[in-house]
């Protein structure tokens, strides 16, 4: 991490690290029941990803953020964003609850805001802080490189646990050859399977970034497509609205209305406290830690 005199502020995207844990045992049946019937392996695994970052960056703030239900402005604007979703699996469901109970039980907020992403309350958190703190983003997420500027760095989780990748903009820069800001060009240009909107149909991450070199923005594209090949003028010519609403559907919004009482994020939790939440859910795999 950046050396900075300023404390260190960690916004964990909640719903990564909780589906990233249960789909790394589910797919071997491993939903650790507990007595009460209620599977706990996405909440375990969400607490041990937290639990070593915190150790690895020792975050003085810490907050998670949640998406708050599949209703969002985003699906209002495009219908079809994020419809090639399969509903959560049964053994996923009681666990949403529970993992948020869990991340209370440390005395770390839970935020979210009905009608946005946890992406929107994340980057409005980051932005909105990052005067007074250096901020990093824990995520699996590569939406949020966007974000990324001197204050604010993306701690991307790679295989296993307690391994990252850590970006701010001198390595994004290495890594992708664009800024930041120009990943909301990047995937209004090559759309997003993920999300299930399309950009330009037939334009691929190679040549958006090649045409984001050349010309910055998607607006300097559009200004000289007598510049582009025959065949890449006609593919932005055929997609002109759905690239506009692809870029629109990338941007992370920064100006929602969310509180976050600062005091309360201070990170420092009573661990008998946790001790008594781990028993009561039978998280076995914290018991060492917390006994």
């Amino acid at each position: 991490m950046m050396k900075t005199d300023k404390p260190s502020f960690m916004i964990v995207d909640g719903m990564a690290l909780l589906f990233r844990a249960f789909y790394a045992t589910a797919m071997s049946g491993q939903f650790m029941v507990n007595s009460k019937g209620l599977p706990t392996n996405g909440v375990q695994g969400l607490l041990k990803h937290l639990l070593l970052a915190a150790d690895q960056f020792q975050p003085d703030h810490l907050v998670v953020c949640w998406d708050m239900g599949s209703k969002t402005f985003r699906t209002e604007m495009f219908k079809d964003y994020k419809a090639n979703r399969s509903k959560p699996p049964v053994e996923m469901i009681p666990q949403f609850d529970l993992a948020k109970e869990a991340v209370a039980a440390f005395d770390i907020p839970n935020l979210g805001i009905a009608g946005f992403e946890a992406d929107d309350c994340i980057g409005t958190l980051a932005r909105s802080q990052s005067q007074d703190f250096q901020i990093s983003i824990l995520t699996g997420d590569q939406d949020f490189l966007q974000l990324i500027d001197p204050d604010i760095s993306v701690i991307l989780l790679k295989k296993g646990y307690g391994n990252y990748e850590v970006h701010n903009e001198e390595t994004f820069f290495e890594w992708k050859g664009i800024t930041p800001r120009q990943m909301i060009d990047l995937k209004g240009m090559m759309g997003d399977s993920a999300d299930n909107y399309p950009g330009v149909k037939g334009i691929g991450e190679k040549t958006a970034i090649k045409l984001l070199q050349q010309y910055q923005s998607v607006e300097g594209i559009l200004e000289n497509l007598d510049q582009l090949t025959k065949a890449q003028r006609t593919k932005f010519e055929n997609s002109l609205e759905m690239l506009h609403m692809s870029r629109e559907l990338a941007t992370i919004k920064c100006d929602i209305p969310l509180q976050c009482p600062l005091d309360d994020s201070i990170f420092m939790f009573d661990h008998n406290k946790v001790a008594d939440m781990v028993r009561e859910h039978e998280l076995k795999t914290l018991y060492r830690r917390f006994s």
